[in-house]
Parts: C-alpha cells; structure tokens; sequence
C-alpha cells in the first residue's frame, strides 16, 4: 500500500504560514476546531506544528500583561513548541506511516524536495484499518 492512498493534498490542509500572528493561530484553531496546524513558509516548506497546547503555554505565561495587539505581535514561528509532528517524505512505506501516526494526529507529507504536499490523518489510516478488519471473514 503507498501512502499516497491516505494523502490529504495540500490545497484541502488548513496551514498556517511563518509570518501569521499568535492571534491568527488562536482564531483558526479556534474557528476551524483544529488541535494543530502545519506550518509552512512562503515557499511551501513545512517548518513544524502549531498545536493548541503551544498556544495555551505562551498565553497562560503572559496573559497578565497580555492584549489582543501584543497577540497580533508574536509570529507563529517564535512561539515555542512542544514537539513537531514529524514529516515523511511521499516514498516511505507504511511501517513508517504507522510508526508516526500511532503519535500524532496527522502525518505531513513532503516531496523529494521537501516541500509540503499534504498530510495523511490518524482518522483516515483508522478509517482503513477498520474497513481492512471487518472484511476479515469470522470463524
């Protein structure tokens, strides 16, 4: 199985680019009800993952001193992260692909010149997985 099978291509993935704000990230996590986007650059390179919990961090250390144009004033890239989602690139096997999104809720593909090109989703590998299982025959 290829793992292009799972792909979701990158113009159906909510990304959020280097140069958006920390309000920006908040309201498309928010709005979209997302637990993490993708980052990218103008280029289409994948720099890492945005999740909810980054933000939480960064506003809860100071919400004190903070307003809404101070939000607008911290670039995506400089708010700390936990962990990035880690990439695979668009010929790895599938024990790759498993071994990843056992971890994360989604998979950021790239090409051989790694550039971003969608995700694959623990959603849609479970999806699979479950359809693969129930055609086992019982007995």
């Amino acid at each position: 199985m290829n793992i292009l099978f799972f792909l979701t291509p990158k113009a159906e993935v909510v990304c959020i680019h280097d140069v958006d704000n920390l309000k920006t990230a908040m309201d498309m996590l928010t709005k979209d009800r997302y637990h993490s986007l993708p980052i990218l650059n103008d280029k289409g390179y994948y720099l890492g993952t945005i999740t909810e919990g980054d933000v939480l961090r960064v506003v809860r250390d100071k919400i004190d001193a903070m307003t809404a144009d101070e939000l607008e004033k911290i670039q995506v890239t400089e708010v700390p992260r936990f962990r990035d989602n880690v990439a695979v690139r668009i010929d790895a096997d599938m024990e790759d692909l498993y071994g990843k999104i056992e971890q994360q809720s989604f998979v950021p593909v790239l090409d051989d010149q790694k550039f971003f090109i969608g995700i694959v989703t623990r959603k849609d590998v479970f999806r699979y997985l479950r359809k693969k299982v129930s055609e086992i025959p019982k007995g």
